[in-house]
């Protein structure tokens, strides 16, 4: 299987949604919302094969010091065929000099992302205001 990853593929709103449903990400049901955000990210990538959107990530930054990546999926029937991966490590050879990289992660994805490098920050507590029920 070929994966295509890109840094700065655009996106169309059937298949993101396709993609999140795919996942059971509830910002699917707000698709304006949900575009606009994708769209206002500091970058995005994607992982395509043979031209269907397979994985989509997204990242917040100040461009200097600070990145967050709030979003990263793979359609489920790829997961742990090394799709997510090579979109995070996109990522983090384009934030490598940042202070500071962020995400939240739950369920398997904390292991996922502590064999990236990901780590604990200190005693640090995640917290939030959410409105909604799963991602």
């Amino acid at each position: 299987m070929q994966v295509d990853i890109s840094l700065s593929d655009s996106v169309q709103e059937g298949e993101v949604l396709c993609l999140y449903r795919a996942n059971q990400w509830s910002s699917a049901e707000k698709p304006t919302q949900l575009m606009a955000a994708l769209r206002g990210s500091h970058s995005l990538v994607t992982a395509r094969v043979s031209g269907e959107l397979v994985g989509l990530g997204n990242a917040i930054s100040d461009g200097h010091l600070v990145v967050y990546f709030p979003h990263m999926l793979v359609l489920p029937r790829l997961h742990g065929k090394g799709v997510g991966r090579k979109m995070m490590q996109a990522f983090l050879e384009k934030y490598s000099g940042f202070h500071q990289l962020m995400l939240t992660a739950d369920g398997g994805a904390v292991e996922f992302y502590k064999a990236l490098g990901f780590e604990r920050a200190g005693k640090t507590e995640p917290m939030w205001v959410y409105a909604g029920t799963e991602h």
